[in-house]
């Protein structure tokens, strides 16, 4: 059987890149009172959810919230978890 030809490769020739490089800057820790109040944040949500289901009709201004109780203290919650994403 005959022997089929070798083939060249084309060289490679490098890709350039049409976009300029851009350097993201070096980005320390988050502080750490950043960190005390996102997490006091989250604390405060729990709390305030737990609080008013123990003694929320005994609690003038949460018993007048009613149902906004739990916008409040999911609010809170979700705060404190929408800082997470930018602690470093």
């Amino acid at each position: 059987m005959p022997k089929s030809k070798v083939r060249k490769k084309d060289s490679p020739t490098p890709v350039t890149d049409r976009r300029t490089p851009v350097k993201a800057k070096a980005a320390g820790p988050s502080h750490p009172i950043y960190v005390a109040v996102m997490l006091g944040m989250m604390i405060i949500g729990l709390l305030w959810l737990v609080v008013n289901y123990i003694a929320g009709d005994k609690i003038s201004f949460m018993a007048e919230l009613g149902g906004w109780n739990f916008a409040v203290g999911f609010a809170f919650m979700i705060i404190g978890l929408l800082m997470t994403m930018r602690w470093r």
